[in-house]
């Protein structure tokens, strides 16, 4: 997996791997208007393995009973939303349970 460079406020910048593990999560069912479609849906707060926590939505997810707090997830662009009149297309992270490599 590609690593990411973060630049803080103060300047600071950090490399990230966009792997850790799930923290803790929740169902979505009730969504802000934006994020209808995709209702319900789960967030999680993850723990990255250098130490920060971020909030992001779960992909890849065929059922609910899969996820469990501890289970090693990794980071992926995924659509968010589409926008406008012209359909404007917004991509994000999300994160996935990492997948068995061959």
């Amino acid at each position: 997996m590609e690593t990411q460079q973060v630049k803080t406020l103060a300047g600071q910048t950090y490399v990230l791997s966009g792997l850790g593990e799930i923290y803790s999560y929740t169902i979505v069912q009730d969504p802000p208007e934006s994020f209808d479609e995709q209702s319900p849906y789960m967030l999680a707060m993850i723990k990255l393995d250098e130490g920060p926590m971020v909030t992001a939505q779960l992909t890849d997810v065929d059922s609910y009973d899969e996820i469990n707090i501890g289970d090693r997830v990794e980071m992926v662009t995924r659509k968010l939303a589409t926008e406008g009149k012209k359909g404007m297309i917004i991509y994000g992270y999300k994160f996935r349970k990492i997948l068995p490599r061959n």
